[in-house]
């Protein structure tokens, strides 16, 4: 028996996947760059089938989810380390690529913003500080609250789970090893089994890239489910610099097939919105009208060029 007084969590981590030692690589440091390389590659190609076999978890919380956006809720993604930079990196990408209003996507790394560039001591060890965020936030029955971690153990993501559970959010716990605290405290568990690193503990790599993976698709068909698109297009693409403005006009010519003199008018009348250009054109209405339709139909571009074309 260890008279360490790191005994327990030692035993804990030498149960867990994710941290599992493979004796077979203890040399790799004597393997040539090409070699190694070519060996991350192979242990990546692995991780897309890993998360396939949860395809019909990550549907099933996505639905869920995206049902209580619907409704006006939020997406909050919370994390330690590199799970809560990865959290938010996603909801930081959603303002640009789907004009999501301030806030309805959040991303919360334990320890705050300076924990995205250096490591806070003992932030993922505390429950109370998730708690703490979710309190600061507001978060109630209407939101959405995904705790990321891969080892499914970490005390803030699943504090955060048990907190947002409480006050009646729909939860998520995404992590990457089987039977985790994680997945046990949420309404919905996604694990993402992907199996020991390439660098014992090393969650960062085959881990970090599962997370990522299915972050993309809550994130997007989260977005798709709410009509931010429109076929493949991203008709809601907020237009803030010049590629973005370039790619607006590509956009309404790849939906409607207009001349540029006829998308630079519908997007001068509408106020640079695409969407709302898009059903200028192919409804054959005025930008106010195009504006009503949109609204009435809770921003879904195909809903809307139904009620313009009964």
């Amino acid at each position: 028996m260890s008279t360490s007084p790191y005994g327990e969590l030692r035993s804990e981590l030498d149960a867990l996947t994710t941290e599992a030692y493979r004796p077979e690589l203890a040399e790799i440091d004597r393997r040539t760059t090409l070699d190694i390389a070519r060996l991350m590659n192979g242990e990546d190609a692995g991780v897309p089938a890993a998360v396939a076999r949860q395809l019909p978890q990550i549907a099933a919380a996505i639905d869920a989810a995206a049902e209580r956006m619907a409704h006006g809720g939020r997406l909050l993604y919370l994390g330690a380390g590199t799970a809560g930079r990865l959290g938010v990196l996603d909801a930081s990408e959603c303002p640009p690529t789907f004009n999501t209003p301030p806030g309805a996507v959040v991303g919360l790394v334990a320890g705050g913003p300076e924990a995205m560039v250096t490591s806070v001591e003992g932030a993922e060890d505390s429950r109370e500080l998730a708690v703490a965020d979710l309190e600061r936030h507001g978060v109630g029955p209407g939101d959405v609250v995904v705790g990321i971690s891969a080892s499914g153990r970490t005390p803030y993501a699943v504090g955060a789970v048990e907190q947002a559970r409480a006050v009646g959010a729909l939860t998520i716990g995404l992590s990457c090893n089987a039977d985790s605290p994680l997945a046990a405290a949420a309404d919905h568990g996604i694990e993402i089994v992907v199996g020991p690193e390439l660098l014992t503990g090393s969650t960062r790599l085959k881990a970090g890239t599962a997370q990522k993976l299915v972050l993309n698709m809550i994130s997007t068909i989260s977005m798709i489910r709410l009509g931010k698109t429109y076929g493949n297009l991203m008709v809601d693409v907020r237009a803030s610099n010049e590629k973005l403005r370039a790619r607006s006009r590509r956009i309404v010519r790849l939906a409607t097939g207009a001349p540029d003199e006829a998308i630079e008018e519908a997007l001068t009348a509408t106020g640079g919105e695409v969407k709302n250009a898009i059903l200028t054109i192919l409804g054959g209405v005025d930008a106010a009208t195009a504006a009503r339709l949109l609204d009435e139909s809770r921003g879904h571009l195909r809903a809307a060029l139904m009620a313009a074309r009964p």
